[in-house]
């Protein structure tokens, strides 16, 4: 502590609580523009360094190792003069005093404060839910314990079958378990995709062997001291030794709320990402920007570098939301959506269905503008529609070309 206290006389301290990528992106960002402007402190609740947790779904199918995602080794924190707490997470922020305090009893006096919390992956509170083998699919701990339980056990369930719920039901199978995904509405991935693309995927995944329940309302999981089934609304059960549930995630506002910052789903900041309190920035899945909140890497990267330069004191960025794409890893589908893909009455589609190929493509329009795209099987225009999607361009000269794609569409224009 010591130290610390010493440090800080000499710079303006920052303390970024939440060692996950969006925080770390934001110190890089900072560290561009002025390495030397702040004394930097991280605390972060999980004993690593930053790795990637877009790539946990590789290290569970088994391409990848942990060292392969690491983002941030021990090593650059020390290089760059950061004090890094790990395994010690921030327990509570005096915002009069402007300290932060971890569990451990360690005390931190911050000039600027970033919060970085992310989210918690939410589980269903159905009896049962708290038995041992009942796990989310969030941090290398819960890769760890899903790849136990491939070891010793065979049934998996796999509660959510949006992007998250089809990486875990992956990696699952990938390591030997008969894995079955249960979906609460009709359709697989219906975030991201219209009903005909979810259901061509679901077919292929069928193919390589996964199971889908669909319309199924989980009533409760089963077991006397481990799980060993899951019970639905209807009275049907199947076997389970592992559940995973992907249901979605709820933003970590607990730490901010309690320091009296105003939040609603998450927290609510600006857009240059300060909260109510000047002194005090958020960045990625805790916050909640003009009513949006969110959980893709490009958005929280925009973030992290709007952050970056008003915490540098170049403060002349401000964020703002763009259309965002999706793009599925489950190995061997291709898929990608973007922007308004089911539209409404002033919309109209354009469908190209391939069905022997397996490619179907639905693009739609507002006007002459293109303002949202599915396409599966065939995604290599992808990029190319999500750029007209952004830009908002006059497409009328080459609409009739326009599901062909860029190449088509270059020599029709």
């Amino acid at each position: 502590m010591e130290t610390q206290a010493n440090k800080s006389t000499a710079r303006p301290s920052l303390v970024v609580v939440g060692n996950g990528m969006a925080g770390m992106r934001t110190v890089e960002e900072l560290l561009k523009l002025a390495p030397d402007l702040y004394d930097i402190t991280v605390f972060g609740a999980e004993p690593h360094g930053n790795y990637n947790r877009i790539m946990l779904s590789p290290v569970l199918a088994g391409d990848k190792s942990i060292d392969d995602i690491m983002l941030n080794p021990r090593a650059w924190y020390d290089d760059n003069g950061i004090t890094l707490h790990a395994g010690d997470p921030v327990v509570h922020i005096d915002r009069r005093q402007r300290t932060v305090h971890a569990k451990s009893g360690l005390t931190v006096q911050y000039d600027r404060l970033l919060l970085a919390t992310g989210s918690t992956p939410f589980i269903i509170p159905v009896p049962g839910h708290q038995l041992p083998g009942v796990i989310a699919f969030r941090d290398i701990q819960d890769v760890d314990a899903m790849l136990q339980a491939a070891r010793t056990h065979r049934h998996a369930v796999v509660i959510g079958g949006g992007l998250l719920g089809l990486e875990a039901a992956n990696g699952l199978m990938r390591q030997g378990m008969d894995v079955t995904v249960v979906h609460v509405t009709d359709a697989l991935m219906n975030q991201q995709l219209d009903k005909p693309a979810a259901a061509l995927l679901k077919k292929a995944l069928e193919d390589k062997g996964l199971r889908f329940l669909l319309n199924a309302h989980t009533e409760e999981i089963v077991g006397p001291d481990r799980v060993t089934a899951v019970r639905f609304k209807d009275g049907s059960s199947i076997p389970a030794d592992l559940v995973v549930m992907t249901a979605g995630v709820r933003p970590n506002i607990a730490l901010a709320k309690a320091a009296g910052l105003h939040c609603e789903r998450a927290i609510i900041v600006d857009d240059t990402l300060q909260t109510y309190d000047p002194r005090i920035y958020a960045v990625g899945e805790c916050v909640q920007h003009r009513k949006a909140t969110f959980g893709l890497v490009a958005p929280i990267w925009d973030q992290a570098r709007v952050c970056g330069a008003h915490l540098a004191g170049a403060g002349h960025r401000r964020y703002v939301q763009q259309a965002t794409a999706t793009k599925l890893k489950v190995t061997g589908v291709d898929l990608y959506s973007a922007g308004d893909f089911i539209g409404g009455d002033d919309t109209e589609d354009l469908i190209v269905r391939d069905p022997r190929r397996g490619v179907y493509k639905r693009l739609v329009l507002r006007g002459t503008r293109l303002v949202g795209a599915v396409l599966y099987g065939d995604v290599k225009d992808g990029p190319w529609y999500f750029d007209l999607i952004q830009s908002g361009r006059d497409i009328s000269s080459f609409r009739r070309e326009l599901p062909f794609g860029q190449a088509m569409c270059q020599q029709a224009a």
